[in-house]
C-alpha cells in the first residue's frame, strides 16, 4: 500500500459519514445549473443535428459538424485560440509565481495592489490598450515628441494591436490575469508554514532547492486552480481578440459569432456546432490538464510510486 492509500481511505470514510441530508442543501443549486445550462446544451445539440430549428426537414444529420470540421478556417482559428490560451496562461502562471514570492512578506498592501485591476471591465482595459499601443496612441506620440530618429510619423511605430502576433491581446490578458493569479497564490503561500522551508535550509538545501522541492509542491493546488480558470476564460474569450486581435485568422469564439450572425439561416446549425465543439474542446483540455496535474501518468511510469 502506498502512502496515498491511507489518505484516500480516510477521505472516503469522512465523505461516507456525511448525512445524506447535507447533499439536499446543494440540490437546488445543482438543479438550477442542470436546467439552465444542461437544458441549453441539449437544445443546442438538437439544433445542430437538425432535429430542432428554423430550417431543415427535422431529420437527424451530422452535416453541420462535417461542414465545421471540414472548413480550413476552423482549424486555423482553433490553432490561434490554443496558442493565445496556452501562451497567456503559461506566462501568467510563471510571472505570478515570481511576483507572489516577492510579495510574500509585503503585508496587506500587496493583496490590495493585486485587487486594483480586478473590478476594471475588460472593455475599459481594451480601450486603454488601444490608447497606449495603437500607432497614433500615447506611447507613439511620446516617442515622437522625444525626437526618436526612427519615429518620424505614426506609420513608423510598430503594429502592436490587430497584429498577426496578437501582442495587444497578450498584453491585455497578462495585465488582467497576473494580479488575479498572484492574489490566489499569495493566499496559498501565506498558508504554508515557514518551518518547512527553515527545516529544508537547515538540512543543507539551497534557496532554489527549497523553492523547487518544498514551496512549489505546496503551491500546486493554487497553481492548478488558478491556471484552469485563466485558461478557460482566455480560450473562450470573445471581446479581447475581437477588438485587439489579428484580422486573420480569427479566434474560435469570433468564428462562432460570425457564423451565428450570418444572414443565411442555413448556417445557424453550423454556428451552433462550432459552439458545441468549442465547449467540448475546453472540457477535454481541462480534463487532460487535471489528469496530468494529478500525477497519474508519472505515477504509473514509476511503478505506482507517489
Amino acid at each position: 500500500m502506498t502512502a496515498v492509500q491511507p489518505l484516500k481511505t480516510t477521505a472516503w470514510m469522512a465523505l461516507r459519514d456525511v448525512p445524506w441530508r447535507a447533499y439536499l442543501l446543494v440540490l437546488p443549486a445543482l438543479s438550477l445549473v442542470a436546467v439552465l445550462f444542461g437544458g441549453g446544451l441539449v437544445l443546442a445539440f438538437l439544433q445542430s443535428v437538425g432535429l430542432l430549428g428554423l430550417t431543415g426537414d427535422g431529420g437527424f444529420s451530422l452535416a453541420a459538424y462535417g461542414a465545421a470540421l471540414g472548413d480550413e478556417q476552423f482549424w486555423r482559428s482553433l490553432g490561434l485560440s490554443l496558442y493565445i490560451a496556452f501562451t497567456a496562461t503559461a506566462l501568467s502562471t510563471v510571472l505570478s509565481i515570481g511576483l507572489a514570492m516577492l510579495l510574500r512578506e509585503a503585508g496587506r498592501w500587496a493583496s490590495f495592489a493585486c485587487q486594483l485591476t480586478l473590478p476594471i471591465p475588460h472593455l475599459v482595459g481594451i480601450a486603454g490598450i488601444l490608447l497606449l499601443l495603437s500607432p497614433s496612441g500615447l506611447i507613439s506620440r511620446l516617442l515622437y515628441s522625444l525626437g526618436w530618429i526612427w519615429i518620424s510619423s505614426d506609420q513608423d511605430f510598430p503594429l502592436l494591436v490587430n497584429d498577426s502576433a496578437n501582442i495587444g491581446v497578450m498584453t491585455h490578458f497578462l495585465w488582467k490575469e497576473i494580479p488575479f493569479m498572484t492574489l490566489i497564490l499569495l493566499a496559498v503561500l501565506r498558508g504554508i508554514r515557514p518551518e518547512l522551508g527553515m527545516q529544508a535550509r537547515a538540512l543543507g538545501a539551497t534557496p532554489w532547492q527549497c523553492f523547487w522541492n518544498v514551496t512549489l509542491p505546496l503551491l500546486r493546488p493554487g497553481i492548478v486552480s488558478a491556471s484552469l480558470i485563466v485558461f478557460g476564460f482566455v480560450f473562450g474569450n470573445f471581446e479581447v481578440p475581437f477588438l485587439l486581435g489579428s484580422t486573420y485568422p480569427k479566434t474560435l469564439p469570433i468564428l462562432v459569432y460570425q457564423a451565428f450572425t450570418n444572414v443565411d439561416l442555413n448556417q445557424r446549425p453550423v454556428a451552433i456546432a462550432l459552439g458545441l465543439l468549442l465547449s467540448l474542446i475546453s472540457i477535454a483540455l481541462i480534463a487532460l490538464y487535471l489528469w496530468l496535474g494529478s500525477g497519474q501518468p508519472f505515477r504509473r511510469r514509476l511503478g505506482g510510486q507517489p
